[in-house]
């Protein structure tokens, strides 16, 4: 992680010293930098040019303090819900920067981003083209669109964020692409501006994308001799960030890359980063409440859990996990591990530690996919969320209470 180290055995975040800064904050909650939001956003927009978009996904992180701090910046939005498209609206989002992805838009979604006159729909299906015309049709207005296809590029990740192949829930198959196309181009409420294509997640080198491209130029071409002409090209995200030792592209290179791929292509490009924004700008910070040490398994057992931070038994992801005030001791290993009632509720294991009851641990890397993917399982109270601004902590989420976990169930 950006900004994180030791100065006198004391953990420093964003020139934050954490055990002074933390002391009277509940745990477990998380923390931001906005200096590396902002950092992390400029070195994607250091090699762009006047027709590059950058969409960040809000799925990756939804807080409404941070999409305003996006939003600041110049970046539209991509989003996969009507509660997505209402909270960057909300951040003051540009509606002409932002394109509606995802594979189940209904009716009133649909109706919702076009009177919000939203840029574009990423079509996943054809069943979604028609939803889409029929809508624009009841509204009396034209819907631009672009077609995420399927490039069937294999990618390094985990099954379950990769989402280019043609087993894969999103998308329209390349084989069929350039049939739906023909059939988009046929109805009457709806303008054709753009192809789309997003392979999965945490992608660590820049190969996959650019066979992508390849791949995708050859239907551009296909579509040219049918008289459909492509204005925008999606190239979606999925760029990684380090966990674990990872050797990730530079993002300037990255954008670099993919625009020299396209230099041929008289289109703008559109990019939708969303974990290499907000990734490693994030930490979860949790309180030791017990040590529990056994003949086969030693466990250190803190507040936060599953509920918070799903994504290690989820995904069986890595999280480096250190303490805020670092020891001498000798290490020993030992399984992180949260209250809940779960054999799966793990924040690591096998980690070298040297733990003190009551003490406070870090976990890094978590502002995507980290508080977003919180539950109240076991009746647990989502956490707050801080951001470092301006050398100052400011509260931008407050913790739940018992009473707004319940307000909505009838007794």
């Amino acid at each position: 992680m950006n900004s994180l180290e030791y100065k006198n055995n004391k953990l420093i975040f964003d020139n934050l010293d954490l055990s002074e800064s933390c002391q009277n904050l509940q745990t477990p909650f998380y923390i931001y930098s906005e200096n590396l939001i902002k950092k992390n956003i400029h070195e994607y927009l250091s090699n762009a040019n006047e027709n590059t978009l950058f969409c960040y996904s809000v799925k990756a992180n939804s807080n409404l303090s941070i999409l305003k701090i996006i939003a600041s910046q110049g970046l539209g939005f991509d989003v996969v819900s009507k509660g997505e498209l209402y909270r960057v609206i909300k951040a003051g989002a540009d509606p002409q920067k932002i394109v509606y992805s995802g594979v189940g838009k209904t009716s009133d979604e649909i109706k919702y981003a076009l009177a919000n006159n939203i840029f574009c729909f990423n079509i996943e299906s054809e069943s979604e083209l028609n939803a889409v015309n029929n809508q624009a049709e009841l509204m009396n207005c034209t819907a631009s669109i672009s077609i995420r296809v399927n490039p069937d590029v294999s990618v390094k990740t985990h099954p379950y964020i990769s989402t280019g192949m043609k087993e894969n829930k999103f998308g329209i198959s390349y084989n069929n692409a350039l049939n739906v196309y023909k059939k988009a181009s046929k109805l009457n409420n709806i303008n054709i501006i753009g192809i789309d294509f997003h392979i999965g997640s945490q992608i660590t080198s820049i190969e996959p994308f650019i066979d992508s491209i390849n791949s995708i130029k050859n239907l551009i071409t296909a579509l040219n001799k049918e008289n459909i002409n492509i204005s925008y090209i999606d190239v979606g995200g999925g760029l990684g960030i380090n966990y674990e030792n990872d050797t990730i592209v530079n993002k300037s290179e990255y954008t670099t890359k993919i625009l020299d791929s396209l230099s041929d292509i008289d289109a703008s490009i559109i990019f939708e980063p969303g974990r290499s924004i907000i990734g490693d700008c994030g930490l979860l910070v949790t309180k030791i409440e017990y040590i529990k040490e056994t003949s086969s398994k030693n466990f250190v057992i803190v507040d936060a859990s599953m509920s918070e931070l799903i994504r290690p038994p989820l995904y069986d992801a890595y999280h480096k996990i250190v303490p805020v005030i670092q020891h001498e001791n000798d290490l020993k290993l030992y399984d992180v591990v949260g209250p809940v009632c779960e054999s799966a509720d793990f924040l690591g294991k096998d980690r070298k530690l040297n733990p003190t009851e009551s003490e406070l641990l870090v976990v890094q890397d978590v502002g995507a996919y980290g508080s977003v993917l919180s539950s109240n399982y076991n009746t647990r109270p989502k956490p707050a969320e801080y951001i470092i601004s301006d050398g100052e902590i400011r509260e931008i989420r407050s913790r739940d209470t018992l009473d707004q976990i319940i307000s909505n169930e009838n007794p």
